[in-house]
Formats: structure tokens, sequence, C-alpha cells
């Protein structure tokens, strides 16, 4: 009894662990999601801005050009050849701008083709990154409900085993476990403590195998049991 009852422990233990590690995991899938919605949120963004850019610069484009037209037309009015080599100039100075706004602008629709296709592709990802997204996170609900229900069985189980062992060896074994982090009750296999792996006394072990009384063991005073193993390996 005392060895269910330290399985039963463990296993508590265990689903313990488990149960607190699960909303942390809850937590990540939830904040991947939520990184996700925002990744493809700053794609529409950014492409918006270079489609804004892209826009401003068609419209500075046509602008300077429509400039250009306005002073050649006035080449025909000028009186003097200052006047006419200074707008000369001033149409010169437009035309390189706008060589330069051209190079911006093509520049600017290749940018927009490699965000726009980003954003297609990541949009096309997004059904199915929710669909496994909440299938994850369903899973975790599904095992804490089952953590809850198995922790609410090892607990009556542990009621049993407590009705039946003697109030002093629990007493001994709840002392134990408090000190050796959970394990009161250890296995013994040829001499050795499966606890601390230290060699036990050859007349110890012998008379482990009677089972005809409950004992430490004298290297870190767990309680020991002997543990047949090769039976329970043809077994």
């Amino acid at each position: 009894m005392l060895v269910k009852r330290q399985d039963i422990d463990s296993e508590i233990k265990r689903l313990a662990v488990r149960k607190d590690d699960l909303p942390e995991e809850k937590e990540k899938l939830e904040e991947e999601r939520v990184s996700f919605e925002q990744g493809i949120e700053e794609d529409k963004e950014r492409l918006d801005a270079l489609n804004q850019a892209h826009s401003n610069k068609e419209k500075e484009l046509r602008e300077n050009i429509e400039s250009a037209k306005k002073t050649k037309n006035r080449l025909l009015e000028v009186k003097t050849n200052k006047e006419y080599e200074a707008m000369l100039k001033e149409i010169e100075n437009i035309n390189k701008k706008n060589s330069s706004i051209e190079d911006e602008i093509i520049t600017l629709l290749e940018e927009v083709e490699k965000a726009g296709t980003a954003l297609k592709e990541r949009e096309a990802e997004r059904v199915e990154y929710i669909k496994n997204n909440e299938r994850n996170i369903k899973k975790i609900d599904e095992e804490i409900d089952s953590i809850d229900s198995l922790l609410k069985k090892m607990l009556a189980e542990d009621a049993k085993c407590r009705e039946i062992i003697k109030p002093d060896l629990i007493k001994k074994y709840d002392l134990i476990k408090e000190k050796r982090n959970g394990q009161a009750v250890v296995p013994v296999w040829k001499e050795v403590c499966g606890g601390c792996h230290m060699n036990i006394p050859p007349q110890l072990y012998i008379e482990l195998q009677k089972y005809e009384k409950v004992r430490l063991c004298p290297n870190c005073n767990r309680i020991i049991y002997w543990e047949d193993r090769e039976n329970n390996d043809q077994g």
C-alpha cells in the first residue's frame, strides 16, 4: 500500500506540474495568434503606405510636367536672352527632377508588387493557421479538464490508501516525502537503492525480499522495498 501510495503521489505531482504548465502553453498560442494577425495588419499598412507614396509621386510628376509646359509656353513671351536662358535652365531642372521621380515610381511599383504578393501569401495562410491555433488551444482546454478529472480520481485513491495504512506509517511516509522531494518509497534491486543509488548491506537486501516489515535505506532514510525486475521483465 505504501508503494501504491507513492505511485499515486508521483502521478498527482506529475499532473499538477502539467496543469501548471498548460495555461502558459495556451497563453503562448494566443500570443502567437495575435502576433500573426498583427503581422497581416502591418503588411496591409505597408502596402497602403507604398500605394500612397506611389500616388504622391505620380501626382508630383504630373504637376512637374504641367509646370514644364507652362514654362515652355512662356518662352515665346520673353524679351531678353537672359530671361530665355533662365527659363531653359528651369525646364532642364524640371526634366531632371522628373527623370528622378520616374525612377522612384518604378522602384515603388516593384515594392508594391512584392508587398502585395507577401500579403496575399500571408492571408492565404491565415485560415489554416487560425484553424490549427484554435485546435491546439482546444486540446489544451480538454487536457486541463482531463487532468482535473484524473486528479480527483487520484486524490480519492490516496484517501483510500490512507484509510488502510497504519497512522504511524502514514506519518513516517509524509515526513520522508517532505524531506525527499516527494519521493518517500523507492525500489531496491541488486542491493542498490533506487532513491540515492547507494548500496545497502547484503543482509538488509535479503530481509527486504521477505516483505516482513517496513525498512529504511541506511543512506537516504527512504522507505525501501525489493523489486524483482527479472520476473517483472519476463512477465
